[in-house]
């Protein structure tokens, strides 16, 4: 369930607080595949689902930067920020692939709001999240990301 709030002053009050847990999500080989052909990265290990059976995972996986790049979708079920101008990713601190995203599995993205800090014109989030696998005993991701608002 989505928390939403109005404007700049309702999120600085929300720094420090969890965030919740996104639905989850299905890793489909279609999903893989459109994403090697968006970023021709055509690896065997994650597009070659006969060879990836026999590899050191014994199925496709998920590229790294796919499981990244659903952190936005994810996290805006997290969280609404209404009565905003702007919103973009400023970047990330850090991030790290703990295990790898077997194709058919189930990913879903657990949130924390760590800081909001004022920028010049809006503020800045910074927002810890743990993209866990179902059933999984390792994240698929720890990252800690970036983002401003500007009213």
């Amino acid at each position: 369930m989505s928390i939403t709030v109005n404007g700049l002053d309702e999120l600085k009050k929300l720094a420090g607080s969890d965030l919740g847990t996104s639905e989850w999500i299905e890793i489909t080989q279609e999903r893989i595949n459109t994403f090697a052909d968006a970023t021709g990265d055509h690896q065997w290990i994650h597009v070659d689902p006969e060879k990836a059976a026999e590899g050191p995972f014994g199925a496709p996986i998920a590229h790294g930067y796919l499981t990244l790049s659903l952190f936005i979708p994810l996290f805006t079920e997290l969280l609404d920020v209404q009565g905003v101008t702007t919103k973009v990713n400023y970047g990330l601190n850090k991030v790290r692939f703990p295990s790898p995203v077997k194709v058919g599995s189930r990913i879903r993205l657990v949130g924390r709001l760590a800081e909001v800090e004022e920028v010049p014109g809006g503020v800045q989030i910074t927002v810890d999240g743990t993209i866990e696998i179902e059933g999984g005993t390792k994240p698929a991701a720890v990252l800690r990301s970036l983002s401003r608002f500007y009213a």
